[in-house]
């Protein structure tokens, strides 16, 4: 039965009953072959027997087989599906993926299977085990290494998991022992191809396990190199498939082989042995195919075995070809080992072992694409459908994804549909087939693949599951994401578990994904989530001006770090935090705060960005100003101004007044008109024809730019990036100008890159000086980004095409806004007369005029219809008319300026002539007359008629220099394109084209052109300018020149500092003399050339030497005018440039020639070095040496500092470049020398950290000492800098030998600590050593222990034993006994002393004293009991006795208890043995049980005894006279002591009359009181006492309030102790109505505490925290309790409640007593820690410092106390105090420590007086 269960997977619904129980007795009989093998394996019988007997076997076998494969044959051909996966089964499969602990293997039918590190094989898990043992990382192959994609390997089912899902996951094993399971040693035959995995590699081979228990395999070395591609050897755990080449020794060794030819013909014969138990995947079989089916082949292999092919394992061209009984190779895709099924493939790809599977197919990835029309080209029944899709590729449906999830099968319906919409799944490299689905639910997923997914999206998922480090969500079945803890919320969530759980939907925003690794990052921020500011995500989208929500990720001291979207981040500095100065980020920001931040600076190259909070804030606020409404992009507006800002108009758009900014730059098209609109308008005006071009929730965009208008009217834009194409010709305005290139925004928001490179046609050196800002730009689309939706753009005029008609259109526009600025001035009420006379001309119109003046051949007019007007004319327009002031001439007016009231005219004959009428389409050659800026006015030939043109023909036209642009006299060519147009008052419309780049001067301008000008010639010149380099000149002709500074006076006559060019004067006329030119296009100088060579910008001289016509001037290149300077001369110069970048100074000698001078040849004093171009104003005169000179390459270098190389001795500028400790100073020095300075020559006077407060590019002044090598040794001691002003020399410089005495004491440096001593630096060429025995007087076995005490450049101080001349050696000692310091090595490492004999008594001696302190110190518990009101006295005693663990604060009180004595504490100790029953405030103690009473039977019966000797005694009997006189003497002396006893107060009355008269005495002394009660306890007669008690409260006067409560604690105590739960808290009530209720609150705790009525203590301390919060002593008598409990954490928790309660000004106090009980109840670790926290803060309370040195003493160790001194003595307190802890750390070391320990202390003293004495002197 058991084995009918077990095969019933197999055969599922499908197979008959009989089929099944045919496989039963299969399987019984297999399984009885099996365990005869293997009994015979163990038998070990002889070889030819085994034989023998397996053949019988096998063929038993075969037969049965064949019989039930006839009986079996599958009614249907299935694929595998993953149901009938069971674990053991083998396969054959393809590596799809690798990562380092786990590979996908993809498996026959599409199926996934996971290969874990763990199973690869036995070797390999060994090596991993071994690694992560020994921990040290030998290398090891990573799974990488071992494996590739499309690898094809054989693998088991080792396990079957199930997923959280609740799908199933293959896990797979690729261990030979799984895998050959069922192979053994025996039927290891030759010519068999196996899988294995490399064991170990050997000398000439490799060690492969095959799983097969008994047998070695071994794989010789050669042949493998040829068959991995790289040359590599094999390593452990590698994969490999060979063919047994031999087996010897019954299968015990065996040979193996992998070459490719080999394995790839090695058919699995039958002779090999193969059965249904061992056969294995991947082997090669000749088959026969037995039946073809629709949905697949039914085979018979290795003569009698079958198996199945299905429709995805045969090949797709031969499936024609497939007939029954034909022959086909065949490869095993899989084996079921328990049902026996058994699937080959005939797929080409598996047939040829060693070929790589390919893992994708060629082309583009597919995967997650969603394809319509697809055609269904066959039906496979039980497995699925085969889809053909548009482009003739074949994809597999599985059955399963042919329906949705919990839908019925219905192939029938599928089949019908003509046209299917799949989406691809997978790609399966097994089957080389896409596999897709045709379930709706997944075709319509937003997010198949991570890939889909992009940095800024808004999702929806549902919570999975919560983590420490944050949330999963999945986004869909396979794609989850993680939203870390900090983006849960906008705050940190402590419970994040109370706002999520599992199953939930959430919406958030994707920050990053990186689908190669399958990572999502999400978060839950709503500020994110929500925000409608544009998203950072990538550095491009950060422009400067932008605005984005980021958050906190960390704080800085100097700023926080914000970051966005995908890995972008950015700095906040701390001055961009807050308008208000924050010093500390980290008090006002935390982590995953959300903050809206502005881009101030962006540098996407370096991925670099500065941002502002500030600024983001304070823009916010203006754009808050501004409500938003709604209105639709392309909407015409109308607008009133309200305000006129800086760069633009705030306006109310009409009607609902809601508000806008218009940018000055969006009034028009033609930047000129710009500022003139903008002029013109006031508050109030109305604005009509605007337009919104963008709106989003902050604000909307309007423009009033026609050409911006006219295409969203037509509609002709984009609205959003989807509808961006590229080729795409779209017109926007330039945004943004930085060095890459242009942002060109359009309509809609969308802004495009225009790189510099496709900015125009030009070449450009600056991009941002090209456009302006606001300038209207027609681009084309180049390229598009559809991930990170950015686009590039071209501005180049011959890549875009303008609009037809669009110049002409655009120059109308213009004219009519000019127009319209001309109106709004007249119109104004101010500006009536004039303006509106003005506003009435027009150009071409004719005036009467009466010449005014004439001044550099321009002239200016009068006329009486205008008066205030400036009429002028310049020199082009008066040309060839002779005029006098006050003629009357006619004028023809080219522009009237309005706002400055200037009318230019011209008198030209040819523009008064008469008008000549125009055709349209003619052409003329039109001459400029008037330009004014985008505008100007031509004339047409000699027809006498004016026009109108722009000055660009084109929106994107650029002019790089002033030279391309439009000039008056300059000539075009126009064609007539309207005759008289009423847009130009009835001027031509024409169009226009350049003839000619260069400026023409025309006949009638009567001017020759100028020639240039040649070398030597002489000119008159008129001064322009004078800049301090260079002076600019007019010369005869026009044309300009130049004068360099140093041709303006002799060189014998230039002063160091003038200014040469300041000499001439600006409009002064002189003469001058060419002596070259300057390029016009790169203002190169060009000293000569051919004698004919004319210049077109002379360069010129005014040296009067040179001016002498005699003087035969040449002209000097610059390589000679270099051979001429000699190294040291000195020659003037002129400064002409400072460079920050590499901190020089270039200066001129002539026009070609320039050198430079580094920072250390310019300057001599340190302080200079910030700004050293102060020092060295722009053309000033210099005299420079030189120090270095070459012709090739052209080098000039010089010095301003007077020397010009490095000399001995002498002092110079230097500067840190590198510091390095067992070095020093690294210098680099003038001129490119470099120098060290060695630790000891630092300073005169050595410090402990001599490399301290130096630092790299820190400019020293350095004595040059000697030069080695090009090396300088230098020195920074005073004494070598300043030998004049120096202070004596503690540390002398060591020269030589001779400086250096046996004896002496001498300070130096550590250089290195070793086996042979400690290597000190005594100066830069001298090294001293002291030996190991000479360098502490501890004995070390190890250096190791002084190299770590004693670290490169400790100080230290040493005393010379012996030189050694010759050998330059020097022994020196750091003993303390030699030097008078300290040891190198401090007492708290506890190592031995080097004892002499006398020194080992005073050690043991010393041993036995710290014993004898111990016992003291525990005898101290016992004193502990003294009663509260002798406090001082035990002090005292504590004082003689003790170890010295209670210190006193004061000395004064050490003395008067010195002085007090003795019989006090004499007294002190009797009166305590007294009455010692009532114990209360004032120090009584009752704290004696009951058990020392008498009980009241034995007090009667001594009272009747008593009774009986007196009855006895009062018999009268007869005495003599002796008796008598004795019983007089007897009463005489009681007498005598009764009297002495009433008068002794400190006697106890012995009765009750006794205590009555001391009462009459002193009725309110409550001493007597509770006495009275005590004597009545001690008779046990409690009711007496209580009376007693009750008397007195009434008896004591009221104003005796302490007496009052000493009775009131006594009754407490009383009731406590005799009384009930009930009396007590009567008497304690009663007691709360007369007294202060506080202390009976405390008397009555202490009285529980002490009676161990701990839960009633507890309860009472708990009423008395809640009624007297504010009171400290309640706090700490509560903590008292709780630690004498043992309830440490209690108190801490009662500490923090304490300090919520009280003042914070009583917090140190409450924190320094809770502290105090800590060491003497609790922890004493505790309590030391307490106290470091508060001294932390307050280190100045020295009271405390007191306390805590006190307990420290008594609780803790020696090394616990010398640390607190050494930390005490260090304090910033008055010195007084600081005076007072070295005397008690002097103290402490006088009796615990050595005399080595106390002169440490004096030391120190010592040293803290020298450092206040400098303190004081500076």
């Amino acid at each position: 039965m058991a084995s009918v269960e077990e095969d019933f997977p197999r055969g599922g619904t499908t197979k008959k009953p009989a089929e099944s129980k045919i496989v039963v007795q299969r399987t019984e009989v297999d399984n009885l072959f099996q365990s005869n093998e293997q009994a015979e394996t163990k038998k070990r019988r002889g070889a030819a027997k085994d034989d023998g007997k397996k053949l019988k076997k096998q063929r038993t076998e075969k037969g049965k087989d064949d019989g039930l494969t006839l009986n079996a044959a599958a009614k249907c051909v299935e694929i595998l599906h993953i149901k009938n996966v069971k674990e053991g089964m083998l396969m054959l499969g393809c590596v799809k993926e690798v990562t380092d602990f786990e590979v996908t293997v993809s498996l026959p039918c599409g199926l996934p299977g996971f290969l874990s590190i763990r199973n690869i094989c036995d070797s390999y898990a060994k090596l991993l085990t071994e690694q992560l043992d020994s921990a040290d990382t030998e290398e090891i192959c990573s799974l990488p290494h071992l494996f590739y994609p499309g690898m094809v390997v054989r693998c088991v089912v080792a396990k079957l998991d199930i997923s959280k899902g609740g799908s199933l996951s293959i896990q797979l094993s690729i261990n030979p022992k799984l895998v050959n399971k069922a192979l053994t040693s025996s039927s290891l035959k030759a010519g068999m191809v196996l899988s294995g995995c490399v064991e170990s590699v050997e000398d000439h081979g490799y060690i492969v396990d095959i799983g097969i228990s008994g047998t070695k395999a071994f794989l010789p070395k050669k042949p493998v190199t040829d068959i991995h591609d790289n040359s590599d050897e094999l390593k452990v755990g590698q994969y490999v498939t060979a063919q047994v080449e031999e087996a010897k020794n019954g299968g015990r060794v065996a040979r193996l082989s992998v070459s490719p030819p080999t394995v790839a013909q090695a058919w699995a014969e039958s002779a090999q042995g193969w059965n249904l138990t061992n056969l294995l995947p991947g082997l090669l079989v000749k088959a026969t195919i037995k039946k073809v089916t629709k949905h697949g082949l039914l085979l018979d292999f290795l003569s009698s075995f079958s198996g199945q092919v299905d429709f995805l394992h045969m090949e797709p061209d031969q499936k024609s070809s497939y007939t029954e009984g034909s022959e086909v190779r065949a490869c095993v895709l899989y084996v079921e080992p328990s049902t026996r099924l058994v699937g080959l493939s005939l797929r080409g790809y598996l047939l040829q072992p060693g070929t790589r599977v390919e893992t994708c197919p060629a082309g583009v990835d597919r995967i997650g694409e969603v394809v319509k029309d697809c055609k269904m080209s066959s039906m496979h029944h039980m497995s699925g459908a085969m889809l053909e899709l548009p482009d003739q590729t074949l994809v597999f449906v599985h059955r399963n994804h042919l329906k949705e999830a919990n839908v019925p099968a219905n192939e029938n319906r599928v089949m019908a549909v003509s046209a299917h919409t799949c989406r691809i799944l997978d790609f399966s490299p097994m089957d080389q087939i896409h596999f897709a689905t045709l379930r709706q639910s997944v075709i319509v997923k937003r997010f198949f693949r991570y890939q889909d997914l992009q940095a800024g999206q808004v999702v929806e998922g549902t919570v999975s599951v919560l983590l420490s480090h944050g949330m999963v969500v999945h986004v869909s079945d396979h794609i989850k994401g993680l939203v870390p803890r900090t983006h849960l919320s906008d705050i940190i969530l402590k419970n994040p578990e109370k706002k999520y759980n599992e199953g939930m939907r959430v919406k958030c925003r994707v920050l990053s994904v990186d689908a190669e690794n399958k990572k999502l990052y999400l978060t839950r921020k709503k500020a994110l989530v929500e925000s409608s500011l544009p998203l950072f995500l990538s550095y491009a989208d950060t422009r400067p001006g932008r605005v984005s929500h980021g958050y906190i990720v960390s704080m800085k001291d100097f700023g926080c770090i914000v970051r966005f979207y995908n890995n972008v981040k950015g700095l906040v500095p701390l001055s961009e935090l807050s308008s208000e100065p924050i010093i500390s980020p980290q008090e006002i920001f935390y982590v995953g705060q959300v903050l809206k931040a502005k881009v101030l600076q962006c540098d996407p190259d370096k991925a670099k960005m500065i941002l502002s909070f500030k600024a983001a804030v304070e823009g916010d606020t203006e754009e808050a100003a501004m409500p938003m409404f709604d209105c639709e992009v392309g909407q015409k507006l109308e607008a009133r101004v309200l305000k006129k800002l800086l760069n633009g108009l705030e306006v109310a758009i009409l009607p609902d007044e809601n508000r806008a900014v218009l940018p000055t730059m969006h009034l028009s098209d033609h930047i000129s008109n710009c500022p003139l609109l903008w002029e013109s308008l006031k508050e109030g005006d109305n604005i009509s024809n605007l337009i919104c071009c963008n709106k989003n929730k902050q604000y909307i965009s309007i423009t009033k730019k026609p050409t911006v208008r006219w295409i969203l009217e037509e509609g002709v834009v984009a609205k959003d990036f989807s509808e961006i194409a590229v080729g795409m010709q779209m017109i926007g305005w330039i945004k943004n100008m930085l060095s890459y290139g242009v942002f060109v925004e359009f309509p809609y928001g969308l802004v495009g890159l225009a790189p510099k490179s496709a900015m125009t046609d030009k070449f450009i050196s600056d991009a941002t000086a090209v456009f302006q800002l606001g300038q209207t730009v027609v681009a084309k689309v180049t390229n598009l980004d559809e991930e990170k939706r950015r686009f590039l753009v071209t501005l180049k005029i011959s890549e875009v095409a303008s609009p037809e008609g669009d110049a002409q259109t655009r120059l109308i526009n213009g004219l009519k806004e000019r127009r319209a600025v001309t109106e709004m001035l007249a119109s104004r009420e101010n500006n009536r007369g004039l303006q509106q006379q003005l506003a009435a001309l027009s150009v071409g119109e004719r005036l009467k005029l009466t010449v005014d003046t004439l001044k550099d051949s321009a002239a200016t007019f009068k006329s009486d219809d205008m008066a205030g007007a400036t009429i002028m004319a310049t020199k082009h327009h008066v040309m060839g008319v002779n005029l006098t002031p006050g003629q009357k001439v006619t004028g023809v007016v080219l522009h009237a300026d309005m706002l400055t009231s200037c009318v230019h005219v011209s008198i030209l004959s040819k523009l008064l002539g008469k008008k000549k009428s125009l055709t349209e389409g003619s052409k003329y050659k039109a001459m400029m007359q008037y330009v004014d800026k985008d505008f100007a006015v031509v004339s047409l030939d000699d027809t006498a008629q004016l026009t109108l043109i722009q000055t660009s023909n084109h929106l994107n036209e650029i002019f790089r220099s002033e030279s391309e642009k439009l000039k008056a006299g300059m000539s075009l060519a126009v064609e007539v394109v309207e005759p008289s147009c009423q847009e130009l008052q009835g001027l031509p419309l024409v169009s226009w084209e350049r003839t000619a780049p260069n400026r023409q001067r025309t006949t009638s301008e009567n001017q020759t052109g100028s020639k240039g000008h040649r070398f030597g010639e002489m000119v008159q010149v008129k001064v322009k300018t004078v800049r301090p380099t260079s002076i600019q000149v007019t010369l005869d002709d026009g044309s300009t020149g130049s004068v360099h500074v140093s041709e303006v006076l002799e060189s014998s006559e230039v002063c160091g500092g003038s200014f040469p060019t300041s000499l001439v004067k600006v409009g002064s006329e002189v003469t001058a003399r060419v002596i070259g030119g300057r390029e016009a296009s790169r203002h190169r100088f060009l000293p000569f050339s051919h004698p004919k060579f004319t210049y077109t910008i002379p360069e010129l001289t005014l040296i009067p030497s040179k001016l002498d016509k005699n003087a035969d001037i040449k002209p000097v290149r610059a390589e000679d005018k270099l051979k001429s300077f000699k190294v040291g001369a000195d020659i003037p110069c002129f400064v002409s440039k400072f460079h920050p970048e590499k901190n020089s100074l270039e200066v001129a000698i002539d026009p070609c020639v320039t050198g430079t001078v580094e920072l250390l040849a310019m300057i001599t004093d340190p302080k200079d070095a910030n700004h050293p171009e102060k020092l060295y104003k722009l053309g000033s005169a210099v005299y420079a040496k030189v120090v270095e000179v070459s012709s090739k390459p052209q080098r000039l270098v010089l010095s301003l500092t007077g020397v010009h190389e490095l000399e001995k001795g002498s002092v110079t500028l230097g500067m840190v470049t590198h510091v390095q400790p067992h070095v020093g100073l690294h210098v680099k020095l003038p001129f490119g020398g470099t120098g060290t300075v060695s630790v000891t020559d630092l300073t005169d006077t050595y410090r402990p950290n001599p490399l301290d407060g130096y630092s790299k590019d820190q400019l020293l002044r350095v004595c040059l000492l000697a030069s080695e090598n090009g090396k300088w040794q230098l020195s920074l001691r005073p004494s070598r800098l300043n030998p004049q002003h120096t202070k004596p020399v503690k540390d002398l410089e060591v020269l030589s030998v001779d400086d250096l005495k046996k004896g002496q004491i001498i300070r130096g440096y550590v250089k290195s600590v070793g086996e042979q001593g400690v290597f000190i630096r005594l100066s830069r060429s001298f090294t001293g050593r002291a030996q190991l025995q000479q360098s502490t007087k501890y004995f070390v076995k190890n250096h190791k222990v002084l190299s770590e005490h004693l670290p490169l450049n400790t100080l230290l101080t040493t005393k010379i034993l012996s030189i050694d001349k010759e050998e330059e050696f020097v022994d020196l000692s750091l003993l303390p006994a030699d030097t008078g310091k300290s040891d190198v090595l401090p007492e708290s490492l506890g190592l031995p002393l080097r004892l002499s004999g006398g020194e080992k008594k005073k050690q043991d001696t010393l041993k036995k004293k710290t014993k004898r302190s111990v016992s003291e110190s525990e005898q101290k518990q016992a004193e502990a009991q003294v009663p509260k009101k002798k406090k001082k006295t035990k002090k005292a005693r504590a004082e003689d006795s003790d170890s010295g663990v209670e210190v006193y604060f004061r000395e004064e009180e050490d003395k008067e208890d010195g002085e007090e004595p003795k019989s006090d504490s004499v007294k002190v100790t009797e009166s305590s043995s007294g009455p010692s029953r009532l114990q209360v405030a004032a120090g009584f103690s009752w704290d004696v049980g009951l058990n020392s009473l008498k009980p009241a039977s034995a007090v009667q019966d001594g009272d009747s005894s008593d009774g009986e000797d007196q009855e006895a005694g009062s018999k009268p009997q007869k005495k003599s006279r002796h008796e008598l006189e004795q019983e007089k003497k007897a009463a005489e002396k009681a007498l005598v002591q009764r009297e002495v006893e009433l008068m002794d107060p400190s006697l106890r009355p012995q009765d009750a009359a006794a205590f009555e008269r001391l009462l009459l005495a002193s009725p309110n002394s409550s001493l007597v009181w509770l006495q009275y009660m005590a004597h009545h306890l001690q008779a046990t007669q409690i009711e007496q006492a209580r009376a007693v008690a009750e008397r007195a409260l009434k008896t004591i006067s009221f104003r005796e309030e302490q007496e009052k409560l000493n009775v009131w604690v006594a009754l407490l105590n009383l009731e406590n102790m005799y009384g009930t739960e009930e009396s007590l808290k009567k008497v304690f009530e009663r007691a709360l109505q007369f007294c202060e209720p506080m202390p009976v609150y405390q008397q009555l705790a202490d009285i529980y505490a002490k009676s161990d009525k701990i839960k009633e203590a507890e309860g009472l301390y708990k009423t008395m925290v809640k009624r007297f919060r504010q009171n400290k002593a309640v706090w700490l008598s509560y903590g008292t309790f709780l630690l004498q409990q043992g309830q440490s954490d209690a108190a801490s928790t009662l500490l923090q409640r304490a300090l919520k309660s009280l003042p914070s000004k009583e917090s140190v106090d409450v924190i320094g007593k809770f502290a105090q009980l800590e060491f003497r109840y609790g922890d004493a670790e505790k309590g030391r820690t307490m106290f470091d926290k508060v001294l932390t803060s307050y280190p100045k309370r020295t009271d405390l410092w007191s306390v805590f040195i006190d307990l420290t003493v008594k609780h803790g160790s020696q090394k616990d106390v010398r640390a607190l001194f050494d930390r005490v003595i260090h304090l910033s307190v008055s010195v007084k105090k600081i005076k007072f802890f070295f005397k008690r750390y002097l103290e402490y070391e006088k009796k615990h420590g050595t005399p080595q320990s106390i002169q440490a202390v004096k030391e120190k003293a010592m040293e803290f007086v020298e450092a206040k004495g400098t303190e004081a002197a500076n």
